[in-house]
């Protein structure tokens, strides 16, 4: 195995959420990797109030002991697996908030996303990729999009069709590439 370290990001903390069979169906299978190793970072795990911090992100100057322990875990990463529901066209509140506290930490790595909702949660992803793109976080093409139609059995189980298994395989692929290639430019 490789030394990239990677993290699945189960960004949902809602009562009853989804989103916590999803992540467990992507680390299941990130776990046959052998180019990576992959964690789950539960943002249950990591309770951050609405952004507190005075000064921007981006200088780096965290006042907050919940923002240095968040940053601290983000960097320990070459790259992440976002799993965001829609909500309202977009991603949920709880992981914006998260995404927002940290700048460097994010900056030069890789990340693919994961989402689900009535239409698949595609317009949440889109909203992450220019979240990502302001952050210098490369985001790779393949995403997966469950529907709660199709993929979740009268909207509450998670039962993927097998289809998912390739497209997934080539976002692992996609991502292991580019968190490699990055690993490279931050030294």
């Amino acid at each position: 195995m490789s030394d990239l370290k990677l993290a699945v990001i189960l960004g949902s903390t809602r009562p009853g959420r989804k989103g916590a069979a999803v992540a467990d169906w992507v680390l299941a299978r990130a776990k046959e990797r052998t180019r990576a190793g992959y964690e789950l970072i539960d943002l249950l795990d990591h309770p951050l109030p609405h952004l507190d911090e005075a000064v921007p992100a981006s200088r780096g100057a965290y006042a907050g002991e919940h923002t240095k322990a968040w940053a601290a875990k983000i960097a320990e990463y070459d790259g992440y697996v976002f799993v965001t529901p829609e909500y309202n066209h977009s991603t949920s509140g709880v992981l914006k908030n998260a995404i927002d506290y940290l700048y460097a930490e994010w900056n030069n790595k890789a990340a693919a996303f994961v989402s689900y909702g009535a239409l698949g949660g595609t317009r949440a992803i889109e909203h992450l990729r220019a979240i990502a793109s302001e952050l210098q976080l490369a985001h790779v093409r393949q995403q997966l999009s469950f529907s709660l139609f199709s993929d979740f059995e009268n909207f509450s189980a998670f039962t993927p069709s097998a289809t998912h298994d390739d497209a997934a395989t080539v976002l692992f692929d996609q991502l292991e590439s580019w968190a490699g290639a990055l690993k490279t430019v931050r030294g």
